[in-house]
């Protein structure tokens, strides 16, 4: 998931491309899910080919998305002021115990070793489930069954999916993917 405070996102410049190209009204969810910078928003109402609307907000006027932009991008810097406050605590406190006791060596941030391995055990099994799914999804690709259709098959085989729940295409294909990553 990317920050809204960057507008460097593809699928959102993938959305506006859309939107500029189509006429169509970019619809958000609430204005700081679109950006925390007051400059990117009036931008966008500035431009002609970019209409906005924000669900949240629905009859909001230029003048009050501009205000509400500027407090999303107030709350953007107090976000920001926080997490280094409590980074620097965690410093602070990581030294203090590190001179009351030479063996502590506990990690700041970052992913921990057990994570790494619980993340690599987690994506072996994954590549486990999808090389035995290949055995049946593998033969009816082949016979030209849909993704649809390789879903319906395996639902009714003893065949569950990782999670215990029902096959969908969406899940055929992503073992389709998991597999042909494997072998690139």
């Amino acid at each position: 998931m990317l920050s809204g405070g960057t507008e460097d996102r593809p699928e959102l410049q993938k959305a506006l491309r859309l939107v500029r190209q189509t006429g169509a009204e970019l619809l958000i969810s609430k204005l700081d899910r679109l950006s925390r910078k007051v400059a990117f928003i009036a931008a966008l109402m500035d431009d002609p080919k970019v209409r906005l609307r924000v669900a949240q907000m629905p009859h909001a006027d230029k003048f009050q998305l501009h205000i509400y932009a500027a407090l999303a991008e107030q709350e953007r810097d107090f976000i920001s002021a926080r997490t280094k406050a409590a980074l620097q605590m965690a410093k602070e406190r990581h030294s203090a115990a590190r001179i009351t006791d030479p063996t502590y060596s506990k990690r700041i941030g970052g992913l921990r070793d057990r994570t790494m391995k619980r993340n690599a055990a987690i994506q072996a099994r994954a590549g486990e489930d999808a090389r035995k799914a290949m055995r049946v999804i593998g033969p009816l690709r082949e016979a030209g069954k849909s993704l649809s259709e390789v879903a319906a098959v395996l639902n009714e085989m003893p065949f569950p999916t990782a999670r215990g729940g029902q096959w969908t295409a969406k899940q055929v294909s992503r073992i389709l993917e998991r597999v042909a990553e494997e072998r690139a």
